[in-house]
């Protein structure tokens, strides 16, 4: 047994952890198998993560984050342990694409009204979740400060998915 443990599990990271491997497992099922009845998604992706791959005139166009239509066309869907790469159509040209699990910002099958939301936290702490204790208060109820909901348990809203028919 370890010297020593931490002081508490961290229950967000662990979370993200098993979201992306749910992805992971699905996109290489495509990849075997194809994209069964209805099913496509919409992944949103940071580009400016490290290991995302994608031709400069679409960095350039997408300089924070992009979506992702995975439905009629797709080619060389390769899917590893890190992410997946892709080849898609824009506009009549295809380009190729690196996605690491780890840039996906959101991924929703609106064909089954599922969806996963992955709060990013770009100042390199531990995820607040993580952290065991309580937050601070003043003692006088007058000086709390208004906090805004927490993000972490936001749903994704499926609507601007949507088909109009």
């Amino acid at each position: 047994m370890p010297d020593t443990q931490p002081e508490s599990i961290a229950y967000g990271r662990l979370m993200h952890r098993a979201m992306r491997g749910l992805i992971q497992t699905v996109l290489q099922d495509v990849a075997d198998h194809g994209l069964p009845g209805e099913h496509h998604f919409f992944v949103t992706f940071d580009t400016g993560h490290a290991g995302a791959e994608l031709a400069p005139w679409l960095k350039e166009r997408y300089p924070e984050e992009m979506t992702i239509v995975i439905q009629h066309w797709y080619d060389a869907l390769e899917v590893d342990d890190e992410g997946f790469s892709i080849a898609l159509n824009f506009g009549d040209n295809p380009e190729s694409l690196r996605i690491p699990f780890e840039a996906i910002l959101t991924f929703v099958d609106p064909s089954v009204e599922f969806g996963l939301r992955f709060e990013t936290n770009t100042s390199g702490e531990d995820d607040p979740e993580d952290d065991p204790s309580p937050p601070e208060t003043p003692d006088d109820p007058e000086d709390t400060p208004e906090t805004p909901a927490p993000k972490d348990a936001e749903v994704v809203s499926l609507d601007r998915f949507r088909k109009t028919h």
